[in-house]
């Protein structure tokens, strides 16, 4: 097996299957696989056994990942599809479905308008999910919404006190503790309020309150990694108008491109940015020619990539090695 180190960057020639327990707990996982098109060497020649094909990757993701997790799932529209109950199955909450727009000359002078029996296809689908956390009482596992509201009640007080554990006029903390759909996630410094309050004027008996392990409170900073990172940018909407790659950013030998699902590098530094801070741990299991790296490099982000083919693998290293080469 090859594997190749500098700096944050850490390049597998191997299945990530075989990686993923040494890999630390990451921050994003950028999940660029087979889409079953028969698009290269080892893809699926259909979509239909897609879901099966990932499910043991998706398994072993759930032994790393948290609820400060942000996946980004790459296809086609139908692989997706076909994916998607399978990701359900194992706890991933759909955020949204970003669509990758590369524009006309993606099909320009390939396509016969008097034979083909659909539109032109322009498109992939980038889909962005999230873990949603689960806290256990006794053998009970309980969603945040329902933990909030189950220990505040533990503590005695009535919930229109809520209010005046935030400082906040009368039912304005209604939407941190209501039953229905219009529930959302205390803001950190609102948590840090309500667990003030519970411990200082709820029944001594239940002490401490919105605790996970019976002995201290969830901190604001800890109640903070209990949702995924998302950082909108400005001007940005969930179509992606990037055109596909034709120029020196295409990575060719003898004028044949090495890897036909190379992706952008503004793209794959865009959901980075997105859903992670500087330092934070990045997933690549597909990682092809190490876009993921360089977008890393170029964010300050740490990252773990795979590559089984031994070829792909040591092209890609030798970009990234061009990279830090003109660096120094």
């Amino acid at each position: 097996m090859l594997t190749y180190s500098n700096e944050k960057i850490n390049l597998f020639n191997d299945d990530a299957l075989n990686q993923y327990k040494n890999w630390p707990s990451p921050t994003v996982i950028v999940c660029d696989g087979p889409y079953g098109i028969n698009g290269f060497p080892g893809d699926l020649l259909r979509p239909d056994g897609l879901a099966e094909w990932y499910e043991p990757h998706i398994k072993a993701w759930d032994e790393k990942v948290t609820a400060n997790t942000t996946l980004w799932f790459w296809g086609t529209e139908i692989g997706w599809a076909k994916v998607h109950p399978m990701l359900e199955k194992y706890g991933w909450k759909y955020v949204c479905c970003n669509i990758w727009d590369k524009g006309k000359s993606h099909v320009a002078g390939n396509v016969n308008t008097k034979t083909i029996r659909h539109l032109p296809v322009v498109t992939e689908v980038c889909v962005q999910y999230s873990k949603d956390p689960v806290f256990k009482v006794g053998d009970v596992r309980l969603s945040m919404q329902e933990w909030l509201r189950y220990e505040w009640l533990r503590t005695g007080l009535p919930l229109y006190k809520t209010n005046e554990a935030c400082n906040v006029v009368n039912a304005a903390t209604r939407k941190y503790f209501t039953k229905c759909h219009l529930w959302y996630m205390p803001p950190p410094d609102a948590f840090e309020k309500i667990v003030n309050y519970a411990n200082t004027y709820g029944e001594n008996s239940g002490k401490p309150y919105f605790s996970i392990d019976g002995i201290m409170p969830i901190t604001k900073q800890e109640w903070e990694k209990l949702r995924a990172k998302f950082y909108c940018p400005f001007g940005i909407t969930n179509v992606w108008q990037v055109s596909q790659l034709r120029n020196v950013e295409r990575i060719k030998n003898k004028n044949k491109a090495v890897h036909l699902n190379q992706k952008p590098l503004e793209l794959m530094s865009r959901i980075i940015s997105i859903s992670s801070d500087e330092g934070d741990v990045v997933w690549d299991p597909f990682a092809g020619l190490f876009t993921t790296a360089i977008s890393c490099l170029e964010t300050n982000r740490s990252c773990y990539c795979a590559e089984h083919n031994t070829e792909v693998y040591k092209t890609g290293v030798s970009r990234i090695e061009a990279l830090l080469n003109q660096r120094s």
